[in-house]
């Protein structure tokens, strides 16, 4: 039978924390006892260097169920896409299935059986994909939605309206560790990694406690290192602009020599300045955006660790 790790990335959510692990735990122990997965199945809890009490909470509910309930303590903080990350590659030479799901229960813990059993039939990566965002805001609605036709637009393969909510057997999670760039955006490079797929829908619920990690600053963030990430296409766009620029001043330029000929010559500085100006602003544009990709693969190139783990707490030892 199938050991289960469902791997969950905390910062600062203390206000959640205790609710998250009795709902997982339900969860497993719901599952094991109609016999989907291993009775040795886990929750791993990452802490990215959250500063409340959501570390000392992890340690006390793995004193309360320690065969059941993990931690990671990393060294700092490193942010989602990382921390994530982290738990993921922890957890893959413990179990043979993974779940990652955020702490703050809007992603409905009810559809991880559904997960599991088309891990079952077959499937190595199953996302939960939300069926609606009727809880959003009209704001944060326009700009998600956006968002993944513009990472489509970019040619950027992701599954529309998923997050970070999935199922992926262990060959998936393997397969993914070999994947070593820094600037990560997983909703991209999961389904790079291919085998058989399918989705689980649900309704997205409000947050069950405390504020969200994801203001609307990271989530602008997150976007853009997605399309930068994963698509020259920007660049493309910014060479096509240029060459029309380029077409507009030939025209510009014929348009000139005939006025000048035909005895039309008019003082025209507002059309000069407006043109310099403009111009500029498309070199600068061109020349920040080339180098974000320069930057990005500087970034590479220096093969830091993307995250150190302070402390483990698991079923075999106390600190690792």
């Amino acid at each position: 039978m199938d050991r289960l790790g469902i791997v969950v990335p905390c910062y600062n959510e203390e206000a959640v924390l205790e609710m998250a692990a009795d709902a997982l735990r339900g969860v497993l122990q719901d599952l094991i006892k109609k016999e989907k997965i291993s009775d040795d199945s886990f929750i791993m809890f990452v802490n990215d260097g959250s500063r409340d009490k959501t570390w000392e909470l992890i340690e006390k509910e793995h004193e309360k169920t320690p065969g059941m309930v993990f931690g990671d303590k990393l060294a700092g903080n490193v942010g989602h896409q990382y921390v994530l990350t982290a738990g993921l590659i922890t957890a893959k030479d413990m179990c043979d299935i993974t779940v990652s799901i955020d702490a703050d229960l809007q992603d409905d813990v009810a559809v991880i059986e559904e997960m599991v059993d088309k891990y079952h039939a077959g499937n190595d990566i199953v996302y939960g994909v939300r069926k609606a965002r009727t809880t959003d805001t009209f704001f944060k609605r326009a700009t998600a939605q956006g968002f993944y036709k513009l990472m489509n637009a970019m040619g950027v393969k992701t599954i529309y309206n998923h997050a970070d909510f999935r199922l992926m057997s262990k060959r998936a999670v393997e397969n993914f560790s070999e994947y070593k760039e820094v600037n990560l955006f997983l909703r991209g490079m999961v389904p790079l990694i291919g085998y058989q797929t399918d989705c689980v829908y649900y309704d997205r619920k409000e947050r069950a406690a405390g504020e969200s990690k994801y203001p609307l600053k990271k989530m602008l963030a997150l976007a853009f290192n997605g399309i930068s990430s994963f698509s020259v296409k920007p660049i493309s766009m910014v060479l096509g602009l240029g060459i029309f620029i380029c077409v507009l001043a030939v025209l510009a330029g014929i348009y000139a020599l005939i006025s000048y000929f035909t005895g039309h010559v008019e003082a025209g500085w507002t059309s000069v300045i407006i043109s310099i100006w403009f111009l500029g602003g498309i070199q600068l544009i061109a020349i920040g955006l080339v180098g974000l990709y320069i930057g990005k693969i500087y970034m590479e190139v220096k093969h830091r660790p993307r995250y150190n783990i302070e402390k483990v707490l698991d079923d075999k030892s106390e600190s690792l």
